[in-house]
């Protein structure tokens, strides 16, 4: 089997919401108001939970129409309310992973409510890459945080 190096890109992406950094951060660890934003693929989601503690998981299941299957498994590593989140992620498609990403997300107050900055490290596996597609999807579902904030 030929070896393939793992890819490494990063990006950020910084936002303002009129609400309080408290209010940004429930709703990442509500379970209802997460899925309500992050979830792209409401449609085809066949699984979802939402442990939010340091060591809690995220876990997201989709199946596609064509038959393919898409797992996200998250890990919180640091929680620090309304301040902070660190997690690692990996994403998968029919049993294959083919990314590994630490991302933070940092809320701060503002003279209109809260700037948050959400910074991703990926590190893609055996010739995958997405980047541009990664982050049209992230920045898709930082705007319907908006819409539900």
């Amino acid at each position: 089997m030929k070896h393939i190096p793992a890819t490494h890109t990063d990006f950020i992406l910084e936002r303002e919401f009129a609400a309080t950094p408290e209010a940004v951060f429930r709703a990442w660890a509500d379970p209802e108001v997460k899925r309500a934003w992050s979830d792209c693929h409401a449609e085809h989601t066949t699984a979802y939970s939402l442990d939010f503690r340091p060591l809690g998981r995220e876990h997201h299941e989709v199946a596609y129409p064509d038959g393919r299957v898409q797992v996200i498994d998250k890990v919180f590593f640091d929680i620090t309310e309304p301040r902070r989140i660190v997690f690692a992620y990996d994403i998968g498609v029919d049993g294959r992973r083919l990314s590994v990403s630490l991302v933070t997300v940092e809320f701060s107050p503002v003279q209109r409510g809260t700037r948050m900055v959400y910074t991703e490290q990926l590190a893609y596996l055996d010739g995958h890459e997405d980047r541009a597609q990664r982050l049209r999807g992230t920045e898709e579902g930082l705007d319907r945080l908006a819409g539900v904030l």
